[in-house]
């Protein structure tokens, strides 16, 4: 393919010619505590009336690049404390540690855009976006990271993930206040491709599971909210694998009003895709081009453009199927022949431009334009002659494991000619006013939908010589599935809500509550949704902070939910409802005098106006009707610090239990398709202690089986449940050049910031974990639940290099 060659001459040009680039910056960095040593932050590094800068972590650290050879002025600031300047004069290529003690002011509180609150939210987690490369995964590591706290998923091909019983279409994504969509007819993790998140352009990361404002969407089960960066300085890396590549680049003009970043993404699993239970001829390809741009006209005026393109194809001929399952007692293998192909084809569009205005220094007013456009295209004709035999199963026997009869045998064809264009504009309002102690913050939003959708999908079942299901007149279809669908339709939604910083008896509590509201002209229903948080930080020698949160979270629905499985359309479908009540608390505290924090949050939901559906693989098919209540109840608990001196860690814990009323249909309350009992997720980092540059990540994730049940069945027959889903993914690396390193003039790898290179096992132990089932019947008519595996065992090598 020319652009995978384009790419691949791309990413050298960018390895071997940006060594000519001139070092004209230095380096500040160093630690930001309270009048106690306690680490702070989020606190705003910037370089005095320049709109760029950087933000400190977790630990209090900050790092970054400013100009040499001039005085330069610092500003460190956050809400609560009082501001900070330094004066910095440095060499070129120096690297300087300036620490910084800030002291609390709790009397004048200075307006601070929207990104000093978001930490005081009480749902919201923050992650670090430098540890999604170093985290193993054969998906977007952004995604894989949340899959290791509260977000749970049993596909290691998908990005898609649940939330606290939730599917996969209940969770809101932002990329700069701008909300982003996946593509709608993909039914399996080998079509899906990427997330639009890249990586590389991230700055910030956070995460609610539930609870959230009222400035976010109307999702009932969480939020990622994501920020691009605004670069302060020239940088760019490569990433190459055996699983693509990627690129990046950013800059800054020489007056500092222009910045931009921009990245390009190759991906292929056809590597992966082989392991698999079908063999044939894989050939996914999935490109992605981003870029954000910054251009501050005055200090009271910037204007931003985000742009995104992706092209997701796969196309795929199998040829043969073979799996061994059952038991002990009863082995059995399962052998299919093919003939067809499949070809599909994802082109997404999405463009925003916005505008930040601020008219008085405590008065911001954003206006965001966006339009999002999606053609996708999914087309197979399979036929597939299945052959069910039993295995013998006598120890000791010379043909143990050997054929012994043929039980079952048959022919199927699945056909599909599924085509959908959407297009979704939109345009929308957000302010900011700060007060001391108080912010308010408001948004409107309007947006029109355009959907075009043709779907012509059957399948037929021969066994014997005979069709299922069987009359003597006519050949039937086991299922059809036909529609063609047109809508044209609006949505209005605002909001307006307020945060309040207030002492009790020297302690600290933050209240923030809203309103959201939501028009859509397609059933004229309107939806008022009251939500609410409250922080409590008690002046007590242990730091803990005590959090609840709760509100109405209605869904309105977008496009699959209103057609139901015949393909009709149900005008008078409703808002699915969410009220969520969180009560969690944050501890913080020292263990072997390295920093941890232990984070809790027990929570109910009660759903009603529900809309069943059935997932098969990433498929979800929805009843098109407001048609069943229930509820979700768990505790999540995550503890995450540093198990090895100087790096971070994780692990986490979810018991959840969730289950739906389905109206009528006698059969009382069911587990819910996300039903899992337990969820259990891992990162952990270690190096060589005597050389630290040799370093070990590893990711590990266990979950209980979730229910399933025969196809085109009612939802109570969904009572079986899948094996547990068990997954070890381990990463070896070595850090030939790193950032603080500085090499002789002769070394080839001088021109590099860092350079990486990783070996990764993907799969380390090699389980056959299960995403869903094909079901065939014996001579008999007894029916089997084959189960279709996931990927096998893998090793990657990765290189990371960083300018």
């Amino acid at each position: 393919m020319n652009f995978r060659r384009y790419l691949y001459l791309y990413c050298c040009f960018l390895l071997f010619s940006l060594t000519v680039y001139s070092q004209e910056y230095a380096i500040i960095a160093g630690s930001i505590t309270d009048s106690v040593g306690k680490p702070i932050d989020y606190v705003n590094v910037t370089i005095l009336n320049q709109a760029h800068g950087t933000n400190s972590d977790k630990n209090g650290y900050y790092e970054f690049k400013i100009p040499a050879n001039k005085n330069i002025t610092i500003v460190y600031s956050c809400v609560g404390y009082k501001s900070f300047n330094k004066v910095i004069k440095a060499a070129p290529g120096q690297k300087i540690e300036v620490n910084i003690p800030m002291t609390i002011d709790i009397k004048a509180f200075r307006p601070v855009d929207v990104e000093d609150y978001r930490e005081n939210a009480p749902t919201l987690q923050r992650l670090d976006p430098k540890l999604a490369t170093i985290i193993p995964t054969m998906s977007d590591p952004i995604e894989a990271m949340l899959k290791t706290t509260w977000a749970h998923s049993t596909n290691e091909l998908s990005s898609q993930y649940s939330v606290r019983g939730g599917n996969f279409d209940e969770n809101l994504v932002y990329v700069n206040d701008i909300e982003v969509y996946r593509p709608f007819l993909v039914r399996s993790g080998q079509q899906e491709g990427m997330s639009f998140i890249n990586s590389d352009m991230v700055s910030s990361i956070l995460f609610s599971a539930g609870g959230f404002d009222a400035k976010y969407g109307d999702k009932m089960s969480s939020v990622l909210d994501i920020k691009y960066k605004r670069p302060v300085s020239f940088a760019s890396s490569v990433t190459l694998s055996l699983l693509g590549a990627s690129a990046h680049v950013e800059g800054v003009s020489k007056d500092k009003r222009f910045s931009h970043i921009s990245g390009i993404r190759y991906k292929t699993t056809q590597y992966v895709l082989n392991t698999l239970d079908v063999k044939g001829d894989y050939n996914p390809s999935f490109i992605d081009f981003q870029t954000f741009w910054t251009y501050v006209i005055t200090d009271k005026l910037d204007i931003n453009f985000l742009g995104n393109y992706a092209q997701n194809k796969y196309e795929f001929v199998p040829v043969n199927r073979e799996t061994i399952f059952g038991t002990i007692n009863e082995a059995l293998k399962f052998k299919i022949y093919f003939d067809g192909q499949e070809m599909d084809k994802f082109i997404a569009y999405t463009g925003a431009v916005s505008a930040n205005y601020r008219p008085r220094e405590k008065l911001t007013l954003k206006l965001i334009t966006s339009v999002y456009q999606t053609s996708e295209e999914e087309t197979f004709d399979i036929q597939g002659q299945y052959y069910l035999n039993e295995l013998d199963k006598q120890m000791g026997s010379s043909t143990m494991g050997d054929s012994l009869m043929n039980i079952g045998v048959g022919t199927y064809l699945n056909h599909a000619r599924n085509y959908l264009n959407a297009t979704v504009y939109n345009i929308s309002h957000i302010g900011y006013f700060s007060k001391p102690k108080n912010k308010v913050q408001w948004g409107l939003s309007a947006q029109h939908e355009i959907f075009k959708n043709k779907i012509h999908e059957w399948q037929m079942l021969d066994s014997a010589g005979y069709s299922v299901p069987y009359t003597d007149s006519i050949i039937t279809l086991a299922t059809l599935d036909t529609a063609a669908i047109y809508l044209s339709t609006n949505r209005f939604t605002s909001y307006i809500q307020n945060t309040r910083i207030f002492l009790i008896d020297n302690s600290e509590v933050i209240l923030t509550f809203g309103l959201r509201g939501n028009y859509w002209d397609f059933n004229n229903h309107v939806l008022i949704s009251p939500r609410a948080s409250l922080s409590f930080n008690p002046k007590w020698k242990k730091d803990i902070v005590f959090r609840l949160a709760g509100g109405f979270y209605y869904q309105p629905p977008f496009f699959k939910e209103i057609r139901d499985l015949t393909g009709n359309i149900n005008r008078d479908i409703k808002a699915q409802q969410s009220v969520h009540i969180v009560l969690g608390s944050d501890y913080n505290f020292k263990a072997w005098s390295r920093p941890f924090k232990f984070v809790t949050e027990i929570y109910y939901k009660y759903l009603n106006d529900l809309i069943p559906y059935n997932v098969d693989n990433v498929r979800i098919r929805y009843f098109g009707k407001n048609m069943a209540h229930g509820y979700a109840a768990g505790i999540d608990m995550k503890l995450n610090g540093e198990f090895v001196p100087g790096v971070d860690s994780w692990a986490s814990m979810s018991v959840m239990q969730t289950q739906e009323d389905v109206d009528d249909d006698g059969h009382g309350y069911i587990p819910r398709p996300a039903d899992q009992l337990v969820n259990f997720g891992l990162f952990f980092q270690d190096y060589l202690p005597k050389n630290p540059s040799y370093k070990v990540s590893l990711s590990l994730l266990f979950g209980t089986g979730l229910p399933f049940g025969p196809p085109n069945s009612e939802r109570w027959e969904a009572y079986h449940r899948m094996r547990p889903y068990r997954r070890v993914d381990i990463g070896f690396s070595k850090v030939i050049k790193s950032e603080d390193k500085v090499l002789s003039a002769s070394n080839p790898f001088r021109f590099f910031k860092s350079v990486w290179l990783t070996a990764e096992i993907f799969n380390l132990l090699d389980i056959n974990n299960t995403i869903s089932y094909q079901w065939v019947s014996d001579i008999r008519g007894r029916q089997y639940a084959i189960p279709n595996y996931l990927t096998s065992r893998r090793i990657n090598l990765k290189l990371i290099a960083k300018f």
